[in-house]
């Protein structure tokens, strides 16, 4: 399975989800010295800076163990940056959405978990 397909697959899947949620996808894949921010979304009440983990299954361990401490300082700092760019006066949030593809990008029904708030 290619990690950059699969990721990026995972990613516009996470972003379709959180349309359907009522959140507004304002950016895909920010980039900055410190760091990526898969997606970046918003609704009435926060900013959310999504991290996307996308696996075949949990067996080794599940999605979300995959974003140490090293990647969330990471985050955080991609996410003030961000922040210092673009005033939005919403209360930042920091998401993880774990996606499980056992057929890679064929899978028809990926398995989707929204953890809020998660670090």
């Amino acid at each position: 399975m290619d990690k950059k397909l699969i990721g990026a697959w995972g990613e516009t899947r996470a972003a379709e989800y959180l349309e359907a949620k009522g959140y507004a996808v304002v950016s895909m894949g920010y980039r900055s010295r410190f760091g990526e921010i898969d997606l970046i979304a918003t609704n009435r009440e926060f900013v959310a800076f999504v991290e996307v983990k996308t696996r075949k299954d949990a067996s080794f361990a599940r999605a979300r163990e995959f974003v140490d401490w090293k990647k969330q300082e990471r985050i955080r700092a991609t996410a003030e940056l961000w922040l210092s760019e673009h005033e939005t006066g919403l209360q930042p949030r920091f998401d993880v959405i774990e996606i499980y593809a056992p057929d890679g990008v064929e899978t028809r029904k990926p398995k989707l978990l929204h953890w809020e708030n998660t670090f």
